[in-house]
Protein backbone atom coordinates (compact mmCIF):
# COMPACT_ATOMS: atom_id res chain seq x y z
CA UNK A 1 0.00 0.00 0.00
CA UNK A 2 1.44 3.67 -0.68
CA UNK A 3 0.53 6.94 1.17
CA UNK A 4 -2.21 7.54 -1.53
CA UNK A 5 -3.89 4.47 -0.92
CA UNK A 6 -4.00 5.24 2.47
CA UNK A 7 -5.18 8.65 2.22
CA UNK A 8 -7.46 7.27 -0.22
CA UNK A 9 -9.19 5.15 2.84
CA UNK A 10 -10.48 7.85 4.42
CA UNK A 11 -9.70 7.29 7.87
CA UNK A 12 -9.03 10.74 8.63
CA UNK A 13 -9.47 14.07 7.83
CA UNK A 14 -6.43 14.66 4.66
CA UNK A 15 -4.91 17.12 7.14
CA UNK A 16 -4.24 14.87 10.16
CA UNK A 17 -3.81 12.20 8.47
CA UNK A 18 -0.81 13.72 6.46
CA UNK A 19 0.84 15.16 9.43
CA UNK A 20 0.65 11.37 11.60
CA UNK A 21 1.92 9.60 8.50
CA UNK A 22 5.12 11.83 8.15
CA UNK A 23 5.12 11.73 11.88
CA UNK A 24 4.98 7.72 11.55
CA UNK A 25 7.97 7.85 8.63
CA UNK A 26 9.68 10.72 9.75
CA UNK A 27 9.16 12.08 6.66
CA UNK A 28 8.77 15.97 5.49
CA UNK A 29 6.04 16.99 4.01
CA UNK A 30 8.23 17.20 0.55
CA UNK A 31 8.49 13.94 1.05
CA UNK A 32 5.06 12.82 1.68
CA UNK A 33 4.62 14.37 -2.00
CA UNK A 34 7.57 12.67 -4.06
CA UNK A 35 7.61 9.33 -2.29
CA UNK A 36 3.44 9.41 -2.41
CA UNK A 37 3.98 5.97 -4.44
CA UNK A 38 6.30 4.42 -2.32
CA UNK A 39 4.84 0.63 -1.29
CA UNK A 40 5.26 1.03 2.77
CA UNK A 41 6.47 -1.72 4.83
CA UNK A 42 4.39 -3.94 6.75
CA UNK A 43 6.01 -2.24 9.92
CA UNK A 44 5.13 1.41 8.57
CA UNK A 45 2.07 0.66 7.69
CA UNK A 46 1.16 -0.91 11.50
CA UNK A 47 3.00 2.45 12.64
CA UNK A 48 0.90 4.41 10.89
CA UNK A 49 -1.98 2.41 11.87
CA UNK A 50 -1.46 2.77 15.55
CA UNK A 51 -1.55 6.34 15.41
CA UNK A 52 -4.75 6.45 13.16
CA UNK A 53 -6.19 4.40 16.21
CA UNK A 54 -5.30 6.58 18.95
CA UNK A 55 -6.43 10.24 17.00
CA UNK A 56 -9.64 7.84 16.24
CA UNK A 57 -10.25 7.25 19.94
CA UNK A 58 -9.88 11.27 19.76
CA UNK A 59 -6.23 11.91 21.35
CA UNK A 60 -5.29 15.17 20.14
CA UNK A 61 -2.75 15.33 17.19
CA UNK A 62 -0.55 17.30 19.01
CA UNK A 63 -0.18 14.65 22.08
CA UNK A 64 0.52 12.27 19.03
CA UNK A 65 3.41 13.83 17.73
CA UNK A 66 4.58 15.51 20.58
CA UNK A 67 4.53 19.34 19.45
CA UNK A 68 3.02 22.01 18.13
CA UNK A 69 3.26 25.29 16.49
CA UNK A 70 3.01 28.62 18.14
CA UNK A 71 4.12 31.36 16.08
CA UNK A 72 5.91 30.05 13.77
CA UNK A 73 8.06 27.79 16.75
CA UNK A 74 7.48 24.57 17.30
CA UNK A 75 6.82 23.82 21.27
CA UNK A 76 7.19 20.22 22.98
CA UNK A 77 3.92 19.02 24.01
CA UNK A 78 2.99 16.61 26.91
CA UNK A 79 -0.70 15.66 28.55
CA UNK A 80 1.06 17.27 31.26
CA UNK A 81 0.61 20.88 29.51
CA UNK A 82 -2.05 22.34 27.27
CA UNK A 83 -2.05 22.64 23.48
CA UNK A 84 -0.98 25.91 22.02
CA UNK A 85 -3.44 27.81 20.48
CA UNK A 86 -3.46 30.34 17.68
CA UNK A 87 -5.85 32.76 19.72
CA UNK A 88 -2.93 32.97 22.35
CA UNK A 89 -0.81 34.77 19.86
CA UNK A 90 -2.76 37.68 20.59
CA UNK A 91 -1.45 37.95 24.60
CA UNK A 92 2.20 37.56 23.00
CA UNK A 93 1.51 40.15 20.67
CA UNK A 94 0.49 42.64 22.72
CA UNK A 95 2.86 41.82 25.62
CA UNK A 96 5.60 42.45 23.02
CA UNK A 97 4.57 45.94 22.22
CA UNK A 98 4.02 46.80 25.85
CA UNK A 99 7.12 45.43 26.94
CA UNK A 100 9.28 48.74 27.41
CA UNK A 101 13.03 47.95 25.73
CA UNK A 102 15.19 46.16 28.57
CA UNK A 103 12.01 45.62 30.59
CA UNK A 104 11.13 42.54 32.56
CA UNK A 105 8.26 40.14 32.32
CA UNK A 106 6.27 37.72 34.40
CA UNK A 107 4.18 34.83 32.82
CA UNK A 108 1.98 32.86 35.27
CA UNK A 109 1.27 29.43 34.72
CA UNK A 110 3.81 29.21 31.85
CA UNK A 111 2.93 25.36 30.99
CA UNK A 112 4.64 24.77 28.20
CA UNK A 113 6.43 27.97 28.00
CA UNK A 114 4.99 28.82 24.85
CA UNK A 115 3.98 32.47 25.44
CA UNK A 116 7.66 32.81 27.77
CA UNK A 117 9.32 31.57 25.39
CA UNK A 118 7.89 33.41 22.42
CA UNK A 119 7.80 36.59 23.67
CA UNK A 120 11.37 35.97 24.66
CA UNK A 121 12.48 34.63 20.71
CA UNK A 122 10.77 38.00 19.92
CA UNK A 123 12.68 40.27 22.42
CA UNK A 124 16.30 38.88 23.36
CA UNK A 125 16.68 42.05 25.28
CA UNK A 126 13.72 41.62 27.97
CA UNK A 127 14.15 39.57 31.06
CA UNK A 128 11.59 36.85 30.96
CA UNK A 129 10.49 34.56 34.51
CA UNK A 130 7.65 32.17 34.21
CA UNK A 131 6.42 30.11 36.77
CA UNK A 132 3.78 27.19 37.04
CA UNK A 133 2.74 24.74 39.83
CA UNK A 134 3.47 21.86 38.15
CA UNK A 135 7.44 20.43 37.82
CA UNK A 136 6.68 18.83 35.10
CA UNK A 137 5.50 21.59 33.08
CA UNK A 138 8.24 23.38 34.13
CA UNK A 139 10.64 20.68 32.62
CA UNK A 140 9.00 21.31 29.27
CA UNK A 141 9.20 24.70 29.12
CA UNK A 142 13.02 24.09 30.05
CA UNK A 143 13.35 21.99 27.31
CA UNK A 144 11.32 24.50 24.97
CA UNK A 145 13.24 27.56 25.96
CA UNK A 146 16.67 25.35 24.97
CA UNK A 147 15.53 24.28 21.82
CA UNK A 148 15.11 27.81 20.66
CA UNK A 149 18.15 29.34 22.57
CA UNK A 150 15.89 31.33 24.88
CA UNK A 151 16.51 32.76 28.58
CA UNK A 152 13.64 31.89 30.76
CA UNK A 153 14.12 32.29 34.38
CA UNK A 154 11.79 29.23 35.41
CA UNK A 155 10.07 28.86 39.29
CA UNK A 156 8.07 26.88 40.20
CA UNK A 157 4.98 28.70 42.03
CA UNK A 158 1.67 29.07 43.00
CA UNK A 159 0.86 32.01 40.57
CA UNK A 160 3.25 34.77 42.99
CA UNK A 161 3.83 32.64 46.06
CA UNK A 162 7.08 32.02 45.01
CA UNK A 163 7.92 35.13 42.90
CA UNK A 164 10.48 37.81 44.04
CA UNK A 165 10.80 41.24 42.13
CA UNK A 166 8.76 43.54 40.75
CA UNK A 167 7.98 43.86 36.60
CA UNK A 168 7.30 45.84 33.88
CA UNK A 169 4.76 43.64 32.44
CA UNK A 170 2.72 40.40 33.88
CA UNK A 171 1.15 37.72 31.54
CA UNK A 172 -0.85 34.87 32.14
CA UNK A 173 -3.26 32.26 30.39
CA UNK A 174 -4.85 30.96 33.38
CA UNK A 175 -7.44 28.86 33.85
CA UNK A 176 -10.83 30.08 33.10
CA UNK A 177 -13.40 27.36 32.23
CA UNK A 178 -16.29 27.41 34.46
CA UNK A 179 -16.03 23.35 36.41
CA UNK A 180 -19.62 22.63 35.22
CA UNK A 181 -18.88 24.07 31.21
CA UNK A 182 -19.81 21.22 29.03
CA UNK A 183 -16.88 21.74 26.73
CA UNK A 184 -14.27 20.33 29.32
CA UNK A 185 -15.76 16.81 28.23
CA UNK A 186 -15.67 17.27 24.62
CA UNK A 187 -12.85 17.49 21.81
CA UNK A 188 -9.12 17.83 23.22
CA UNK A 189 -9.66 19.26 26.15
CA UNK A 190 -11.00 15.65 27.54
CA UNK A 191 -7.29 15.08 27.14
CA UNK A 192 -5.52 17.84 28.60
CA UNK A 193 -4.55 18.76 32.83
CA UNK A 194 -7.72 19.92 34.06
CA UNK A 195 -6.23 21.65 36.57
CA UNK A 196 -4.85 23.83 33.40
CA UNK A 197 -8.33 24.49 31.97
CA UNK A 198 -10.48 25.19 34.69
CA UNK A 199 -10.21 27.03 38.14
CA UNK A 200 -12.86 24.60 39.66
CA UNK A 201 -15.29 27.48 40.46
CA UNK A 202 -16.88 30.22 38.05
CA UNK A 203 -14.07 30.22 36.05
CA UNK A 204 -13.18 33.80 37.03
CA UNK A 205 -11.17 32.22 40.58
CA UNK A 206 -7.46 32.78 39.06
CA UNK A 207 -8.41 35.61 36.80
CA UNK A 208 -9.70 37.92 40.12
CA UNK A 209 -6.52 36.05 42.35
CA UNK A 210 -3.84 37.18 39.78
CA UNK A 211 -5.47 40.63 39.69
CA UNK A 212 -5.90 41.53 42.96
CA UNK A 213 -2.13 40.59 43.57
CA UNK A 214 -0.45 41.94 40.84
CA UNK A 215 0.34 45.67 41.83
CA UNK A 216 2.52 44.07 44.36
CA UNK A 217 4.74 42.83 41.95
CA UNK A 218 4.12 45.35 39.00
CA UNK A 219 6.16 48.60 38.33
CA UNK A 220 3.85 51.61 38.38
CA UNK A 221 2.58 52.08 34.67
CA UNK A 222 2.92 48.94 33.96
CA UNK A 223 0.66 46.61 32.27
CA UNK A 224 -1.75 43.39 33.27
CA UNK A 225 -2.49 41.12 30.39
CA UNK A 226 -5.19 38.39 31.05
CA UNK A 227 -6.25 35.84 28.01
CA UNK A 228 -10.45 34.71 29.01
CA UNK A 229 -12.84 32.80 28.23
CA UNK A 230 -14.57 33.91 24.54
CA UNK A 231 -17.35 35.48 27.10
CA UNK A 232 -15.76 37.06 30.04
CA UNK A 233 -14.50 39.80 28.54
CA UNK A 234 -16.73 42.55 31.01
CA UNK A 235 -16.30 40.31 33.71
CA UNK A 236 -12.91 40.80 33.64
CA UNK A 237 -12.68 44.67 32.70
CA UNK A 238 -15.14 44.85 36.20
CA UNK A 239 -12.45 43.10 38.23
CA UNK A 240 -10.05 45.79 37.25
CA UNK A 241 -12.53 48.56 37.46
CA UNK A 242 -13.23 47.56 41.65
CA UNK A 243 -9.36 48.46 42.13
CA UNK A 244 -7.12 51.24 41.19
CA UNK A 245 -5.96 50.43 37.33
CA UNK A 246 -6.25 52.66 34.33
CA UNK A 247 -6.67 52.08 30.82
CA UNK A 248 -8.98 48.83 31.54
CA UNK A 249 -9.47 47.46 28.03
CA UNK A 250 -10.11 44.37 26.04
CA UNK A 251 -8.64 43.20 22.54
CA UNK A 252 -10.52 40.60 19.74
CA UNK A 253 -8.45 37.91 18.19
CA UNK A 254 -8.29 37.42 14.54
CA UNK A 255 -12.25 35.42 15.19
CA UNK A 256 -12.89 38.76 16.26
CA UNK A 257 -13.80 37.34 19.74
CA UNK A 258 -12.13 39.29 23.15
CA UNK A 259 -10.09 37.08 23.86
CA UNK A 260 -7.59 39.49 26.20
CA UNK A 261 -8.31 41.87 28.87
CA UNK A 262 -5.79 43.98 30.59
CA UNK A 263 -5.31 47.21 32.20
CA UNK A 264 -2.01 49.40 33.90
CA UNK A 265 -1.08 49.90 37.15
CA UNK A 266 -1.30 53.76 37.65
CA UNK A 267 1.61 55.77 38.04
CA UNK A 268 0.68 57.19 41.06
Amino acid sequence: MTVDELLQQGRLAPLEARILIAHALQWSRVQLVTRSQDILSTTQLSAIDALFRRRESGEPIAYITGFREFHELDFEVTPAVLIPRPETELLVELANERLPRHGSALDLGTGSGAVAVTLAHLRPDAKLTATDISAEALQIAERNAARHQCKVILVRSDWYGQVNGIFDLIISNPPYIAADDPHLMQGDLRFEPSGALTDHADGLKAIESIITDAPKYLKPGGWLLLEHGYDQAASVRKLFDLSAWTDVGSWRDLAGIERVSGARRPLT
